[in-house]
C-alpha cells in the first residue's frame, strides 16, 4: 500500500476495509489524510479510533454501511468477500485510486488461508477492476513470509478527463 500512497489525491479521504488494528489507517493519515476504517472486531474498530473514524460493521451479512459515500481511496488488503466488489469499486471517487492486495491461489501450497473461497483466481482481481485505469497489477509469489498474492493499483479516471492527452498516473513518488 505504501509503494501507490503517492496515487491518493492530496487530502482526499481514504478508507480502509476490514481494517484490523489500524496498520494502514496510520501511514495514510501520516500523509495527511483523512482516514476511515471499518472491522467487525470491536477491538480493531476502538484502536483504529485512535486515528480517525472507525465504524464497526459485519460487511458480509449486513448492509454496506457507507451507501453513498465515495473516497479518494480504497484501500484492501489480506480480505476477500467477493460479493462485496462491486460495492468497494463503487466507492472509489472520481480521481481516486483503489490498492487492494490479498491472497491468490496457490497460497494452499504454503500455508493459509487455503480455501479458494478466500483465494483470488489467476486475473480475477484485474477483471474485476474493469472501469478503472489499471497503473499496477502483480499476480505471483512472495517469499518472506511465503505466500501468493495478487495486487492492484487502478484509478477512477474522472469522466471530464478526455483531453486527449492521456493521464499520467507516476509508477514512483516526485522526487
Amino acid at each position: 500500500m505504501q509503494r501507490w500512497s503517492h496515487l491518493v489525491p492530496a487530502g482526499a479521504v481514504v478508507l480502509d476495509v476490514a481494517c484490523g488494528q489500524g496498520r494502514h489507517l496510520r501511514w495514510f493519515r501520516a500523509l495527511g489524510h483523512p482516514v476511515t476504517g471499518i472491522d467487525r472486531d470491536v477491538q480493531a474498530v476502538q484502536s483504529a479510533s485512535e486515528v480517525g473514524e472507525a465504524i464497526l460493521a459485519d460487511i458480509e451479512g449486513a448492509p454496506w454501511p457507507l451507501a453513498g459515500r465515495q473516497f479518494g481511496a480504497v484501500v484492501v488488503t489480506n480480505y476477500l468477500w467477493r460479493p462485496l466488489l462491486p460495492t468497494l469499486l463503487a466507492s472509489v471517487a472520481e480521481g481516486g485510486v483503489l490498492l487492494y492486495e490479498t491472497f491468490a491461489h496457490g497460497n494452499a501450497s504454503v500455508g493459509r488461508p487455503a480455501r479458494p473461497d478466500f483465494l483470488l483466481q489467476p486475473g480475477e482481481l484485474i477483471a474485476a477492476c474493469t472501469g478503472l485505469r489499471v497503473v499496477a497489477y502483480e499476480n505471483g509469489y512472495l517469499h518472506a513470509p511465503e505466500r501468493f498474492v495478487q495486487r492492484i493499483a487502478a484509478v477512477r479516471v474522472p469522466a471530464h478527463a478526455d483531453t486527449g492527452a492521456p493521464p499520467r498516473h507516476p509508477l514512483a513518488p516526485p522526487l
